[in-house]
C-alpha cells in the first residue's frame, strides 16, 4: 500500500487515497513512533457526492475524529500536487460538515491554505473538578469539542495531567481536546494542545480556531491574530458571521510503501 506522509506545523499524519479495511487498527500499528511509521493518525481521502473530495480522520489511538485543521490543509495539497483536480478553491466533506479550502500555488505546488472552518460556538466559562483542584475553562465547539484554558505561561502547561485529565471528564461525554492558551498581545497568543485521541501534538487547526474564539469573546484579542503553536504560526480571523478563517502552510515529508 502506497502512503504519503505530510505534515501541517508538526501535525503529521499519513495520506492514502482510497478506502481501507479496518482503518482503525491500521492507525493503531502505523502512528506508533517506533514500531510503526509515526505519525499523529491517518487520513482517507474518498470520493464525494456532495463536495470535491471527503475526508475520513482516525487518531494514533484508532477513534475517528470529526474534523483536523491542520490536516484538511494537507488533503487540499494532496489533490492539488498529485494531479487529482486542478482547482485552487476545493470543498472537502468531514463530519463536521463541508469545508471550502482555497490553495496558494508556486511553481506548480500547494505551498500554503486557507480554510473556511465554519461556525464558531464560544460557550460560557466553567468550573470543574480535576486532579484535586478547580480548573477555570472555556467549552467551544467549531463542528468538534474544545476546552479553552487560559494560563500565564503555556510552555509550562500541565498538557500530560490536567491536559489529560480534561480529555475524559465527565462534563465532556464524548471526550474533548484541550488547548491551553497564553495571551501576548491583542493579536498573538500562545497555545498548546492534548488532542482527545493522539495526546500531545505540535498544532491543531481547530483548537487554533477555537482559542482565537474564546480569546476574542473574553475581550483579550482582536481579530485577526497570529496563534503560535509548538510547529508554527497559523492565522486565524473571526469574520462577522462568527466564522473563522484558518491559514498555514502543508508541507510532504515523503512517500513510502508498505506492506501489511
Amino acid at each position: 500500500m502506497h502512503l504519503t506522509k505530510m505534515q501541517g506545523l508538526g501535525n503529521d499524519y499519513l495520506y492514502i487515497y482510497g478506502e481501507v479495511d479496518d482503518p482503525a487498527a491500521l492507525s493503531i500499528k502505523w502512528s506508533d513512533r517506533h514500531f510503526g511509521i509515526g505519525s499523529d493518525g491517518i487520513i482517507l481521502i474518498l470520493p464525494s457526492d456532495v463536495a470535491d473530495f471527503r475526508m475520513r480522520i482516525f487518531n494514533a489511538d484508532g477513534s475517528e475524529a470529526m474534523m483536523c485543521g491542520n490536516g484538511i490543509r494537507c488533503v487540499g495539497k494532496y489533490v492539488y500536487d498529485k494531479g487529482y483536480t486542478n482547482k485552487t478553491t476545493l470543498t472537502i466533506d468531514t463530519q463536521s460538515g463541508i469545508k471550502t479550502l482555497k490553495l496558494t500555488v508556486k511553481d506548480g505546488f500547494v505551498e500554503q491554505v486557507s480554510v473556511e472552518m465554519g461556525a464558531v460556538d464560544v460557550a460560557e466559562e466553567v468550573s470543574l473538578s480535576v486532579l484535586e483542584q478547580e480548573v477555570r475553562c472555556v467549552p467551544v465547539s467549531v463542528g468538534n469539542p474544545h476546552c479553552i484554558v487560559f494560563c500565564e505561561d503555556a510552555d509550562e502547561a500541565p498538557l500530560t495531567t490536567v491536559g489529560a485529565a480534561l480529555e475524559k471528564h465527565e462534563f465532556f461525554p464524548q471526550g474533548v481536546n484541550v488547548e491551553f492558551v497564553q495571551i501576548l498581545d491583542r493579536h498573538h497568543v500562545r497555545m498548546r494542545v492534548w488532542e482527545r485521541g493522539s495526546g500531545i501534538t505540535m498544532a491543531c487547526g481547530t483548537g487554533a480556531c477555537a482559542s482565537a474564539a474564546a480569546a476574542i469573546k473574553a475581550g483579550f484579542c482582536d481579530s485577526p491574530l497570529i496563534v503560535r503553536l509548538d510547529g508554527g504560526d497559523l492565522n486565524i480571523e473571526l469574520l462577522p458571521d462568527n466564522t473563522a478563517r484558518m491559514t498555514g502552510p502543508a508541507v510532504t515529508v515523503c512517500e513510502c510503501d508498505i506492506e501489511d
